[in-house]
C-alpha cells in the first residue's frame, strides 16, 4: 500500500469520526421554522409561478389548464393597461420615495439637534408609521372628503379655493392626494433610519471641520451625506420594494378602483382587479411574476450602481 492510499484512508476515518460526532439539536431546534417559512413563503410563490403557466377562472372552469405562456405574451403585446399602470407605478414609487427620503431627512437632521422636549417630539414623528394603512386611507378619506373634509373647508377660510373639491375623484387632484396620504404614513421611516444613522457619526468630525473652517453645508456635503450613504441606499431601495407594492391605501381611498379612469391604478391594483374582480387568476399570478421579475432587477441594478457597501 502506497503512502498516498493509507493518507486517503487516514482522512476517511477521520471524516466519519467527525460526522458521527454532529449535534443534531440545532437543526431539529429550526426545522419548524424551516418548514413554516416553506410553506408560507416558498410554496405560495411557487404556486403563483405555476399559476402564471394556467388559464385558471374558477367561473369558467371549462377553459381552465395549462396555456404555456401565453398570458405573458398577452400581457406584452395586447393589454394596453399593463403599460398604463407600468408608468403609474413608477410615478408613484419615484414621488414617494424622493419626497419620503427628503423629508425624512429634513426631520432627521433637526431630530438630532440639542432642545428641550426632544424626546416627545422623536415619539411624535413616529406615530404615523404606527398606524395601519386601512386606517390612515380611512381618515385620509374623511380630511378629503368634498362635503365635509377639513381639507375643503380649511383652504376656503383662508381663500386659497372658493369651491369644495372633490380631490379623490378630479382627475387633476386624485393622484396628488393619495400620494400625500402615503407621504405623511412613509416620512417616520426614513426618519428613524437616518436618525439612527446620524448617532453613529463621531462628533469630532465635525469639531475638527469647524476648526478647519467648514460651514454647515460643507460638513453636511463632506461629513453626513458620506455616512449615511448606506442607510439611504438600503432605506430606499426597502421603500421602493413597499410602495411598489402598495395596495392598502390606494385600494381604500380609491374604493378599489384604482380610479378616475385609471389614474392610480398601479401594478398591483391590476392584479387586484385581474385577480379579485375578473377571478382571472391565471392572468394575476402572470402580472405578479412580471412584477417580481421588475423588482429583482431593479434591486440588482440599484445596488450596483449605488456601490452599496462601498465608500463614495
Amino acid at each position: 500500500m502506497s503512502k498516498y492510499d493509507s493518507s486517503a484512508i487516514r482522512q476517511l476515518g477521520a471524516f466519519k469520526k467527525m460526522k458521527s460526532r454532529i449535534n443534531w439539536t440545532p437543526y431539529i431546534l429550526i426545522a419548524p421554522a424551516i418548514l413554516l417559512i416553506t410553506g408560507f413563503l416558498f410554496y405560495p410563490v411557487a404556486n403563483v409561478f405555476y399559476y402564471s403557466l394556467q388559464k385558471f377562472n374558477p367561473a369558467k372552469a371549462y377553459e381552465n389548464g395549462y396555456i404555456g405562456f401565453e398570458n405573458f405574451k398577452t400581457i406584452f403585446t395586447n393589454d394596453d393597461l399593463f403599460l398604463t399602470s407600468l408608468m403609474v407605478t413608477f410615478k408613484w414609487v419615484t414621488s414617494e420615495v424622493v419626497l419620503q427620503l427628503i423629508f425624512g431627512l429634513g426631520i432627521a437632521l433637526m431630530l438630532n439637534q440639542a432642545f428641550r422636549f426632544r424626546g416627545v417630539f422623536r415619539a411624535a414623528a413616529i406615530i404615523p408609521w404606527a398606524i395601519s394603512g386601512v386606517v390612515t386611507s380611512t381618515v385620509w378619506g374623511l380630511l378629503f372628503n368634498e362635503q365635509m373634509g377639513i381639507i375643503n373647508d380649511l383652504l376656503m377660510k383662508v381663500g386659497m379655493i372658493d369651491r369644495k373639491i372633490a380631490w379623490l375623484a378630479e382627475l387633476n387632484t386624485v393622484f396628488p392626494s393619495i400620494v400625500t396620504a402615503e407621504l405623511w404614513r412613509g416620512i417616520p421611516f426614513f426618519t428613524i433610519a437616518i436618525l439612527a444613522a446620524l448617532q453613529t457619526i463621531p462628533n469630532d468630525l465635525y469639531e475638527s471641520a469647524v476648526v478647519d473652517g467648514a460651514g454647515r453645508w460643507k460638513s453636511f456635503v463632506h461629513i453626513t451625506l458620506p455616512f449615511l450613504k448606506n442607510t439611504i441606499v438600503f432605506t430606499t431601495l426597502l421603500r421602493a420594494v413597499w410602495e411598489f407594492n402598495n395596495v392598502d391605501l390606494i385600494f381604500v381611498m380609491t374604493n378599489g378602483t384604482g380610479g378616475p379612469v385609471d389614474m392610480t391604478t398601479t401594478l398591483p391594483m391590476y392584479i387586484v382587479k385581474q385577480a379579485i374582480y375578473a377571478q382571472d387568476f391565471g392572468y394575476g399570478s402572470a402580472l405578479t411574476v412580471v412584477g417580481f421579475f421588475i423588482l429583482l432587477l431593479f434591486a440588482v441594478l440599484y445596488l450596483k450602481l449605488s456601490r452599496f457597501g462601498k465608500e463614495l
